[in-house]
């Protein structure tokens, strides 16, 4: 039984793309998904599942088409791909950076092209790792925030629909919710 986390973009944000979460837990269990959570009402939901991830890919892909069309990008990542993610993180993600967000790349997005379009920015103040599961964006300052290329640039960039964007706090938050299976008592 493996553990995953599911992190679709674009829903509940600013009144748009509403989503119950409640009922989304219980459709998906419903598909076949076990012990189904969700943290916060932005698309952050953790399940089990015996299936090999391209299946619970295939699936889910079916899943949003029928029931929520307008959700065409998420992410998918198991316990095991997390940790592996962390143990690789650089040394600046672990330090206190005004701003720190996790770009995930979402099932089917071209990464070799969204990493080529990073790398020609000119990076204002912040700093970048580039991950199995997405890239890892640092910013050292409030102060110069809005030179940065990250708030510039990315709204702007071809992949921006294409992926889902979680800031540090939630990132540690996914780590937290894919060691602790529901029911555990931790």
């Amino acid at each position: 039984m493996t553990r995953y986390a599911l992190l679709v973009r674009g829903i509940n944000v600013g009144g748009k793309n509403k989503v119950v979460m409640a009922e989304l837990r219980q459709e998906l269990t419903d598909v076949g998904l076990e012990k189904v959570e969700s943290y916060i009402n932005s698309g952050n939901i953790f399940f089990t599942s015996t299936e090999p991830k391209a299946r619970l890919v295939e699936k889910l892909e079916t899943f949003f088409a029928v029931h929520y069309p307008f959700i065409q990008s998420f992410s998918l990542l198991s316990q095991e791909d997390y940790e592996a993610e962390v143990d690789n993180l650089p040394a600046w993600w672990n330090e206190d950076l005004a701003r720190k967000d996790v770009l995930f790349y979402t099932e089917g997005l071209d990464v070799e092209q969204v990493i080529a379009t990073v790398e020609s920015l000119e990076l204002k103040d912040e700093v970048v790792h580039f991950g199995k599961l997405g890239i890892f964006w640092g910013k050292f300052s409030e102060e110069t925030y809005s030179k940065t290329a990250y708030h510039k640039g990315l709204l702007k960039m071809p992949f921006y629909r294409h992926i889902t964007i979680r800031n540090a706090k939630t990132f540690d938050k996914i780590g937290q919710m894919l060691k602790t299976k529901k029911g555990d008592t931790q």
